[in-house]
């Protein structure tokens, strides 16, 4: 095949930059000058694409870095576009050309083409391979060989009407539905490959989760929103919003578990605070977005991608907003329990499973509702094989430490064919059966007994935390702390309405009541739970520790509603009273330090996840221990 150029080539694909299939993009050969990396990146290189006459900069796809690091692909070398879109530059009025797909032609010529060396002559298909000696020189000095020299086959012209694919599908299926045509004349993107600078794209999704239509109001006035998630072929999730016009729009229109064809979305990058699945990024949906339910078409069940989490590595995620994905050996199931629900008075059925994973911890994991009758029974019958369990989207509370808990939208796949699976049976058959595991949340558990055996292990003081900003950069670490506690501002927001149900934060609702965004619904009534600030000092300095509802409850001697009370009906002063007398007595605190960053400045957090009062005889047992090993030291 000739090598060189598509003259304009350039120009053709800026003249259609986002093309809607693939099958309508001609042959498009360029010329990749200044081949780099981006940023000093090994996935990602840069180029500026020429024709020869024209130049445009552009990025290859990533899953082309081999052929560039294998020296397939060099600079100056030729490479045909199977697939692109080309993207504005923000504040520039220049384009980006993305290279989606594409394959070499030429590794490298020895000099850049310009215009008077492009070729305008048609490609010929070739039977043989040109001898070696032509494929090194220069395309422009290639000089015409004969017919029987390099076996041309000559095809005769032939009159006939060009049509694309779309137009032959369209003649074919001229009735189709119209999500049937979406899917015929778009290419389906996954969602893996969307970015918010991508021109139009069409994305196949199945409804995985859906919201309740529900109403805000705010500094702008009031209104409705409602978001979903969707979840692709591959397994990718991503979650839409919709508010106002969309929201009422498309509330009736997204059924749960049904296939649609989405587009005309906007992309951003999601609020972490917000959002509920693991993707970078959220779509909106306004009024004027294309939802077509997929009919006729072959449909499909996601697969379900799992991000599993070390059982020992669940205390960094206790009372935080991400969702962990566990595996593990089932040990123990328990038998059903009837639990009332306070909000409603309704009776909701629980199972507790204890699992265990090669990381030698067990945790407790609650079940509830169908997982709880269904599922948790299924468990129940072939317990004593020890079955391995997958289990995805589980909260992580403090109850005994860290444990685990089912929300509406967790899966549980029992013995699953994962790659993990064999390894893991394999350890417990090995050496997890015949061991005596230790529960994830025994060295947080607050009672005297396990606090005087476990707050004294990595006994530390303040200045070891505060003198290094960097400590907890990468993940959380744990300390124990003898200090007291020695202020608690009066006037910080000392408290959050929270649902009774999960005890997560509330807002207003429009009318009366607070929605909780977890539980999907409106309460009348809510509890409020502490999380506060309170500054502690031992001889070595000082921190400001943040301490949640049940610890703080402990140190304060009051719960948030009471303290709320005594503050409305008893006044200031006895509020203030209440305060002070919490502070200067002795704790031991278990805390987590880990590295925030706020406006550009990198902050320490210390948290508390254990408080014990201190143990005089288990105290001193400790010192005389120190003692000691400084005298044999």
């Amino acid at each position: 095949m000739g090598k060189s150029v598509t003259p304009d080539a350039i120009s053709k694909m800026l003249a259609d930059p986002s093309p809607d299939s693939t099958s309508q993009i001609p042959e498009i050969v360029i010329q990749v000058v200044d081949l780099k990396s981006m940023q000093n990146s090994t996935t990602r290189f840069t180029f500026m694409a020429s024709d020869g006459k024209s130049k445009i900069r552009a990025m290859l796809p990533t899953n082309f870095v081999s052929e560039v690091n294998n020296g397939n692909l060099q600079n100056l070398g030729l490479i045909r576009v199977l697939d692109y879109t080309c993207n504005s530059i923000p504040n520039q009025p220049d384009k980006a050309l993305i290279v989606r797909k594409c394959e070499v032609v030429l590794s490298a010529l020895e000099v850049e083409i310009k215009e008077n060396s492009v070729s305008s002559t048609p490609l010929f298909e070739v039977k043989k391979e040109l001898p070696d000696t032509l494929l090194k020189s220069h395309p422009a000095t290639v000089q015409p060989l004969k017919k029987e020299e390099i076996g041309i086959a000559l095809k005769p012209k032939q009159d006939f009407v060009a049509k694309s694919a779309t137009q032959i599908i369209y003649e074919q299926r001229a009735n189709a539905a119209p999500a049937a045509r979406m899917g015929m004349t778009r290419r389906v993107h996954s969602l893996v490959s969307l970015n918010p600078y991508q021109g139009s794209w069409t994305i196949k999704v199945r409804v995985t989760n859906k919201g309740s239509l529900r109403t805000y109001k705010n500094a702008r006035g009031e209104g409705c929103v409602f978001n979903v998630e969707l979840t692709d072929a591959d397994g990718t999730q991503i979650q839409a919003t919709m508010f106002n016009d969309a929201a009422k729009k498309f509330f009736s229109k997204f059924e749960m578990g049904k296939v649609f064809y989405v587009s005309k979305g906007t992309l951003k990058v999601a609020n972490k605070q917000f959002k509920t699945v693991k993707n970078d990024y959220e779509l909106t949906l306004n009024e004027n977005a294309e939802v077509e339910e997929v009919i006729g078409e072959s449909v499909f069940v996601p697969e379900i991608k799992f991000d599993f989490k070390k059982i020992d590595q669940l205390g960094s995620y206790v009372n935080g907003r991400d969702l962990v994905d566990i595996l593990g050996v089932v040990q123990n199931v328990s038998s059903t329990l009837s639990i009332r629900r306070k909000s409603d008075n309704e009776t909701i059925p629980k199972r507790e499973i204890t699992m265990a994973d090669d990381s030698g911890k067990t945790v407790t994991v609650s079940l509830w509702n169908d997982l709880a009758t269904n599922v948790g029974q299924e468990l129940l019958d072939i317990m004593e094989s020890n079955p391995v369990v997958a289990i995805s989207c589980l909260k992580v509370g403090d109850f005994q430490g860290v444990s685990l808990s089912t929300i509406s939208k967790s899966t549980v796949r029992i013995n699953p064919e994962l790659p993990e699976v064999e390894k893991l049976r394999s350890w417990y058959d090995s050496e997890g059966r015949g061991s005596s595991l230790a529960s994830v949340g025994s060295s947080l558990i607050t009672s005297t007994k396990v606090a005087s055996r476990t707050m004294y292990s990595d006994r530390i003081f303040l200045s070891h935390i505060t003198s290094d900003i960097n400590l907890g950069l990468d993940k959380p670490v744990f300390f124990s702390i003898k200090a007291y506690v020695s202020f608690i501002k009066p006037d910080q927001m000392m408290w959050y309405r929270a649902c009774k149900t999960c005890n997560k934060k509330v807002t207003e609702a429009v009318g009366n009541g607070y929605w909780c965004e977890a539980c999907q619904k409106n309460d009348d009534e809510v509890s409020l739970r502490y999380i506060l600030a309170m500054k502690v000092v031992d001889a070595s300095g000082e921190a400001w520790f943040s301490v949640f509802n049940d610890y703080a409850e402990k140190i304060i001697g009051y719960s948030a509603d009471e303290l709320d009370r005594v503050k409305t009906e008893e006044g200031i002063e006895k509020f203030q009273v209440i305060l002070k007398e919490a502070t200067w007595s002795p704790h031991l605190f278990r805390v987590s330090v880990g590295v925030s960053e706020y406006l550009s400045e990198k902050r320490q957090r210390i948290t508390v996840r254990a408080q014990s009062p201190v143990d005089c005889s288990a105290e001193s047992k400790y010192l005389l221990g120190e003692i000691s090993k400084m005298m044999a030291s």
